[in-house]
C-alpha cells in the first residue's frame, strides 16, 4: 500500500507529541500549539490507507534557518522506506535554509549520509529543585520584543513567530526574567510536562546565574521535578545542576546542514529539542 505524505493538520501535532511522549520525550502539555504556530506549514505526516504512520517537524524560524525534529514513525511501520520519504518531503520546505536539529545517537550517522555535521551536543538533565518563594519577575507580553532579542543574540537565531506563542503567560507555562534595573539581562521559561517540568531556554552570563533562574521558574509553576537540555557549551551549568543531583537521561547531537548559527556565549539551556 502506497505511503502519502502531506502537511499535516493543526490537531495532529497533538498525536506526533504523544508518540513522542510514548518515546520518552516527555513533551509540555501544552506544546502542540505553542509548536504549531511557530510555523503552521512546518508539520508532516506520512498517510497509509488513511492511516498516518511516520511524522516529522521542518520549521522554517526566519529566512535562513529552520529546524527539523519530531522524526518519529509507528514500529510496525519502520523498514520500509516510508520515515525517509517524509524526510525528504518535508526538508524541501526549507527551502535553501541552514537546518539544525538535535540527533539521538541512533539516527545520528544517518543523518550525517543526509548532509548534517556535527556541531555539538546536548545533555538532558534531570533532578529536583525545591520550591521557593517567587523574587523574580513574570515576562509580561509586552516584554517578548526585548526577549526575542536576547534569545537572537544566545542562539545566533532569530525566531519571533516560535518565541511570540513560547513566552505566553499561562497556567502551565511561565517565564522568569533577570533584570540590571530596566534591563532584561536573563530569561528562563518553565512548562508543565507530563512528569514534572522542563525550563528553556535559559539565558544568563553564568552558571549560578542560570541556577537561580531555573529555581525561580520552576517554583513558577509549582514544580520541583526538572528536566533541563544543556549544551556541551554551558558545561559549568551542567556541573551545578549535577552538583545539586540531577543525572544525565541521555545526550543527543547538535547537527547542522548548512552554515551553524553563531551562538553568543549566553545560551545555557535549549528551549526544545524539537525546535531548538
Amino acid at each position: 500500500m502506497t505511503a502519502c505524505c502531506r502537511v499535516a493538520r493543526a490537531g495532529e501535532v497533538a498525536v506526533m507529541l504523544d508518540w513522542a511522549a510514548a518515546e520518552g520525550w516527555n513533551p509540555g502539555l501544552d506544546d502542540a500549539a505553542a509548536f504549531h504556530a511557530a510555523d503552521p506549514d512546518g508539520f508532516f505526516v506520512s498517510e497509509v490507507g488513511g492511516q498516518v504512520v511516520a511524522a516529522i517537524s521542518v520549521v522554517n524560524h526566519s529566512d535562513a534557518f529552520a529546524f527539523l525534529g519530531l522524526y518519529l514513525c509507528r514500529p510496525e511501520f519502520r523498514g520500509r522506506g516510508i520515515g525517509f520519504a517524509l524526510w525528504n518531503f518535508a526538508r524541501s520546505h526549507a527551502g535553501d535554509r541552514t537546518v539544525g536539529l538535535d540527533g539521538v545517537a541512533a539516527q545520528q550517522a544517518n543523518y550525517a549520509r543526509s548532509g548534517f555535521v556535527l556541531y555539538g551536543r546536548t545533555q538532558r538533565l534531570s533532578g529536583h529543585l525545591a520550591t521557593e518563594a517567587l523574587t523574580l519577575p513574570v515576562a509580561r507580553a509586552v516584554e517578548i520584543p526585548e526577549i526575542e532579542r536576547l534569545d537572537a543574540a544566545a542562539n545566533g537565531v532569530s525566531r519571533p513567530g516560535f518565541l511570540h506563542t513560547w513566552l505566553q503567560d499561562g497556567p502551565t507555562r511561565k517565564t522568569v526574567l533577570g533584570r540590571d534595573g530596566k534591563t532584561i539581562t536573563g530569561v528562563a521559561t518553565a512548562r508543565t510536562c507530563r512528569d514534572g517540568c522542563k525550563i528553556g531556554p535559559i539565558i544568563a552570563d553564568d552558571a549560578h546565574a542560570a541556577l537561580h533562574l531555573a529555581r525561580q521558574a520552576a517554583s513558577a509553576v509549582g514544580e520541583s521535578r526538572v528536566t533541563i537540555d544543556v549544551p556541551d557549551t554551558a558545561a559549568p551549568f551542567a556541573e551545578l545542576l549535577r552538583q545539586q543531583g540531577f543525572t544525565e537521561g541521555f545526550s543527543t547531537a547538535r547537527m547542522y546542514s548548512g552554515d551553524a548559527p553563531a551562538a553568543g556565549q549566553c545560551l545555557q539551556a535549549v528551549a526544545t529539542l524539537e525546535l531548538g
